[in-house]
């Protein structure tokens, strides 16, 4: 249980402050230190075609639908300075989450994704997938290929999980054990095939799915905490979850915090890097304030992400 009354909704201008005239490294230096971390394990950060990521960020300048609210990007600079900044936070290890939109793009990006990892060894190799013919053929490709995580994009991509087209590869990731970063819950803008129903339903179907749900499953996070105590594949990240920025528009309820205990070893540190409104440091602060102990802060931020990944 809580170490502490959780301080879910303060506001950031102690924490503003407090950055004043520091680095934000030797902040995130001073949190490895305080929990005893060997360094952090990011199961969601984004890197993409150079191309593709200005089109992402425009997306988000324009606060479009999906967004739905001004939303600065924190780290908008080149892929290399990119790279050094998680470097310099010690993430030991992270993701390339790219996704596709619609079809004919998902081979495209695996590819890029594969160079991308060939080239960057603490990056994970990172595969995604569309509904379209062919879907099962690249997807074992890329698997085949060594592709260690996957993400699934149900708002962006606007489909169904429960398509018949991917119903072969879900059944493939299960048998392959290769989880899934899925967004899947209705924040920041529900999309026509996002909350639980549709991932309940697939999970019936593919009970031994290693599911990864984004962003907690914000804001149905019930509902996604009840899936992942049903099934024992099924984790959650914490990439925006918990933040000052997150909690003005869906905040986490305070009567979960047990069952974030009672499951801790499946949930997983996520950022959303670098396509975040905040200071990366606030992300780990905001993990931490929840007050529910070192030793589950530890496992959130390394040791369940290198359980599963870096074995």
């Amino acid at each position: 249980m809580p170490d502490q009354e959780p301080e879910l909704a303060q506001g950031q201008g102690q924490g503003q402050a407090q950055r004043q005239g520091q680095d934000e490294a030797a902040l995130v230096a001073g949190f490895l230190a305080r929990h005893g971390l060997p360094g952090l394990v990011d199961v969601h950060t984004h890197f993409m075609p150079e191309r593709v990521l200005r089109k992402v960020w425009a997306y988000f300048d324009a606060a479009g639908p999906l967004v739905g609210t001004e939303w600065p990007i924190t780290y908008r600079e080149e892929e290399s300075r990119r790279l050094a900044r998680l470097r310099e936070f010690g993430v030991v290890a992270f993701t390339s989450m790219l996704y596709p939109h619609k079809a004919g793009m998902a081979e495209w990006l695996n590819g890029w994704a594969a160079d991308f990892a060939a080239r960057t060894p603490d990056c994970l190799h990172t595969a995604t997938f569309y509904p379209e013919p062919g879907v099962e053929t690249y997807v074992r490709r890329a698997v085949e290929a060594g592709a260690r995580v996957f993400k699934a994009h149900v708002q962006v991509g606007a489909y169904d999980p429960n398509d018949p087209l991917l119903d072969p590869v879900w059944g493939l990731l299960a048998e392959a054990g290769v989880p899934v970063v899925t967004h899947c819950g209705s924040g920041p803008a529900p999309g026509k095939f996002t909350g639980p129903e549709p991932i309940a339903r697939l999970l019936a179907r593919h009970p031994r799915l290693p599911l990864v749900v984004a962003h907690m499953g914000m804001p149905e996070y019930t509902d996604f905490l009840d899936l992942a105590e049903r099934y024992g594949e099924v984790r959650l990240d914490t990439t925006m979850a918990f933040t000052d920025f997150s909690e003005r528009q869906a905040p986490f309820p305070r009567e979960e915090l047990g069952r974030l205990v009672e499951l801790g070893e499946r949930v997983l540190l996520g950022s959303d890097f670098p396509n975040i409104p905040y200071p990366y440091v606030h992300q780990l602060e905001a993990v931490e304030r929840l007050g529910l102990g070192s030793e589950w802060v530890r496992g959130v931020c390394h040791g369940n992400g290198a359980a599963l990944f870096l074995r």
